[in-house]
This record gives C-alpha cells, sequence and structure tokens, in this order.
C-alpha cells in the first residue's frame, strides 16, 4: 500500500492506506481522531466534515489521495495547545446547542468554515451554510444563536 504524508491538526501524519480509503476512516481508524461521525456515508449528513484548507468538506467520500499538501482540521484540532476552545465551540457549549451531539461535529465545522469566509453572516447566509447538515434533534434554533455568538466574539 502506498504511504501519504497527511497534514492534520499541525502535525504531519504518515499513513499507508489504499488511495481510495475515505478521509474519514483514516482520521478515525487510524489516526483515532472522533470528531468526525460516520453518518450516511454518502457526503449527504454533514456529520463527517472536516476543514480542508478552511473550507468544510465531507470526509466520508474523500479519497486520501485526493489531499495533497492541503491543510485538514477535525474538531479536535480547533481546541489550541493550551486546552482553549474555538470561539464557536465556546459559543455552542454557551447556547446549549446540542441534543444528542451526532451532528454536532458537522455543525461546528461548517460554522468554522463560514466565518473564515464571512465573519458576520445574517441569520439566511447561517442556515444557507448549514443546509448540508443533518439535525434531527431539532436543536436548529440553539445552533443559529451559537452561530450568531462566535460572529461577535472573533
Amino acid at each position: 500500500m502506498p504511504k501519504y504524508r497527511l497534514h492534520i491538526n499541525g502535525s504531519e501524519k504518515v499513513v499507508d492506506v489504499e488511495p481510495d480509503t475515505p478521509l474519514l476512516y483514516v482520521l478515525r481508524d487510524q489516526l483515532e481522531l472522533n470528531g468526525p461521525k460516520f453518518g450516511c456515508g454518502l457526503s449527504q449528513c454533514g456529520s463527517c466534515m472536516v476543514l480542508v484548507d478552511g473550507v468544510a468538506v465531507t470526509s466520508c467520500i474523500r479519497p486520501v489521495a485526493s489531499l495533497g499538501n492541503s491543510r485538514v482540521i477535525t474538531l479536535e484540532g480547533l481546541v489550541n495547545e493550551n486546552g482553549k476552545l474555538h470561539p464557536v465551540q465556546e459559543a455552542f457549549v454557551k447556547e446549549q446547542a446540542a441534543q444528542c451531539g451526532y451532528c454536532l461535529n458537522g455543525m461546528v465545522i461548517a460554522a468554522v468554515s463560514l466565518l473564515n469566509e464571512n465573519p458576520n453572516p445574517n441569520e439566511a447566509e447561517i442556515k444557507d451554510a448549514l443546509q448540508v447538515n443533518l439535525c434531527r434533534c431539532g436543536a436548529h434554533t440553539r445552533i443559529i444563536s451559537a452561530i450568531k455568538r462566535a460572529a461577535g466574539n472573533q
């Protein structure tokens, strides 16, 4: 199997996998990064989202060979070296924007990506950015409030 050098959460990792191995499997099974979740396996629910060069992407169907020199950040990588949560994570805690927590990874990653691109989004822009994320618990109102809070804290 080929070896791939990946830039994950600020560190270089070498993995020995087939080129078509989904990034999600590498993150969870080889690197033990469990923030991204396996949801649908079809890139339709958002629970597997990660940041690739600052942009939210689903990792369940993205082959590891497609990454090249891209920088990948998972939910775990948003916490700084001193253990301080990212402003989006802090806002989600303060707004109690989770119920079961399964969609939480994708919601946080989508919010960080949105705020990277647009530091002051309106509610319509927030809803648009979250469209790929499926939440069955109905925590959307609190999630939107959390993103608004995070936008005010950055």
